[in-house]
Order: structure tokens, then C-alpha cells, then sequence
């Protein structure tokens, strides 16, 4: 295997966290993995890895290594994009990170949409709901919920999603519907163990602003789990619009609380400043944005 493979077996290895995973990401077998990484720690005359029957990690030469290898991985992309590109349809990978729930009720079908207008452009989609390094985990764009933290990217903002306090007839039908925010301390109120913030539910009304810091008999890590949680009536949720508005308008979901305001939670698509940008970002960038782009959902 030449420089570039056993650069972009290592990267495998680093990104995804083991040998085995690498392997099957790249179609190969883990000794195959196992001796490319040898070769080059031979070649190089310096260990690039810790090795442990549970887990692998970089050496401080690893991580610098690592550092250039996505570096020189990112060039030779961007020349094969830049060739490929002429007088050609977009095509090729695109790695787009999303959180479940978005990509789930709002990304998905606009996705099936855009491959039927490419179908050149195969798409990886990553739903770890953590915020990636997009350079360093090779992911082309992503879809970022609430405060951009990460300032050196490209951000366009697509939307801004109210969210929405809700429960199911169920639920109200057993426990009563709660008139005012201070109503909530008495209500099974649906958490995230992930975001602090997020269980803190603000409201503004006519008769002042409240800030509740909810408590309830059911937490998880997934918002997926707590809409559907709400809809088996365990609780009250308080979720964007984007995952709720067809239970509402369905009957699934009542809202409550409407004579208060509850914050909104931005929407952005974030990608990489890249020397050349492929045809295959480009296009599904415009394609999202004349979708999304200054609507609230």
C-alpha cells in the first residue's frame, strides 16, 4: 500500500477509535489494518499508537501525525473535486452530522429530495447529537441546534425553531393541564441528562418572566425518547416545533401554556472554509438554504 493508504488506514483508526472499526470502514480485514499501521510505525521509526486490548489512542507523535494526515487527506480531496468537478455533475461522499431529532423530522426528506436531483451524490449521514470537529472527523457540513460556539466556520443561519410545551391528552386527562409556569413543579416534566440548559423551561407573559428548573420522574439522553415518551403520555415535554407541530396539529400533542412566549432555538448549516469548495457542497448548500434558509418551523 502506498503513503496515502496506510495515512488514510491511520486516520481511520484514529477517528473511528479501534482497529476493528477501521477495518470495516475501509473494507479491509483488522490484520490487514494491524499491519499497515506496523509498516508505517517501521518506516517512520516512532510509535504512533497505544495499543490496549480495550482501547487505542495516539502517542503525542500520533496526534501530530494525525494532524497533518487530515491536512494532506483534506489537499488531495480538494484536487480530485476540482478536476472532477469540470464540465461534470456534482458527485462523490457527502458526510453531514445532524442531531436525531432534526434530521429525523426535518432533514430526511429533504435529503430523499436532493437525491433525486443528484443521485451522483451518495450521502453519509452521522447522528451522534455531539458537536464534531468537522476538519478533523472529515465530515463535509453539519446541521448545529442553538449556539454556535465554533467560530472559524462558514454559518449560514436556515431557521429558528420555537419551542413548544406540550403533553398528550393522556396525560392531562389523568394529572390536569397546567395554567401557569409555576404550575410545572407538581407535573411529570421530561429531561435531558445531556444539557443543564435545556431543563431550564423560561416563559414570558403578560404578568412577568419565569425561569423553571423542572423536575420529573423520567431523564434520558435523546430527544427522540422523550417526544416519544410524551406521546405514551409520561409527561410534559418541551420540544421544537420542528419534532411536535404534526402531533399538534393531529391531536397527538395539546400545547400548553400559550399565553407565555418560550425561547426559540436557531438553526444553522456550519461547514469548513476549504481552499475549493467541491461542486457536491455546494450545490446541496444552495439546495438547503432555498429550502430553509430566514423560515421558522
Amino acid at each position: 500500500m502506498d503513503k496515502l493508504g496506510e495515512m488514510q488506514v491511520f486516520v481511520a483508526i484514529v477517528r473511528s477509535g479501534g482497529f476493528s472499526s477501521a477495518a470495516r470502514e475501509l473494507g479491509l480485514s483488522p490484520s490487514a489494518v494491524s499491519k499497515q499501521v506496523t509498516r508505517l510505525e517501521k518506516r517512520l521509526g516512532v510509535r504512533l499508537l497505544h495499543r490496549t486490548t480495550r482501547s487505542v489512542r495516539t502517542t503525542e507523535a500520533g496526534q501530530q501525525f494525525y494532524r497533518r494526515c487530515v491536512k494532506i487527506m483534506a489537499d488531495v480531496e480538494d484536487a480530485e473535486d476540482l478536476i472532477s468537478d469540470l464540465g461534470q455533475l456534482p458527485k462523490g461522499k457527502l458526510r453531514i452530522n445532524s442531531t436525531p431529532g432534526y434530521a429525523r423530522h426535518q432533514l430526511m426528506p429533504l435529503l430523499i429530495e436532493f437525491q433525486q436531483l443528484y443521485p451522483g451524490i451518495t450521502i453519509e449521514l452521522d447522528l451522534t447529537g455531539q458537536t464534531v470537529n468537522l476538519v478533523r472527523e472529515q465530515v463535509d457540513l453539519a446541521f448545529r441546534l442553538g449556539e454556535l460556539r465554533d467560530t472559524s466556520l462558514v454559518a449560514r443561519r436556515l431557521c429558528e425553531s420555537p419551542r413548544i410545551v406540550c403533553a398528550s391528552p393522556e396525560y392531562l386527562h389523568r394529572y390536569g393541564m397546567p395554567l401557569h409556569p409555576s404550575e410545572l413543579a407538581n407535573h411529570q416534566c421530561l429531561r435531558l441528562n445531556t444539557s443543564e440548559a435545556f431543563n431550564q423551561w423560561r416563559f414570558r407573559g403578560g404578568d412577568g418572566e419565569y425561569r423553571m428548573d423542572v423536575k420529573g420522574g423520567f431523564i434520558t439522553d435523546n430527544v427522540e425518547a422523550l417526544h416519544g415518551y410524551a406521546l405514551l403520555g409520561g409527561g410534559i415535554a418541551r420540544l421544537a416545533s420542528f419534532i411536535v407541530d404534526q402531533d399538534l396539529n393531529e391531536g397527538r400533542l395539546v400545547p400548553l401554556l400559550q399565553d407565555y412566549q418560550t425561547d426559540r432555538q436557531q438553526v444553522h448549516l456550519v461547514y469548513a472554509h476549504r481552499k475549493h469548495q467541491p461542486a457536491k457542497l455546494k450545490v446541496f448548500v444552495e439546495f438547503v438554504i432555498n429550502r430553509l434558509a430566514l423560515s421558522d418551523t
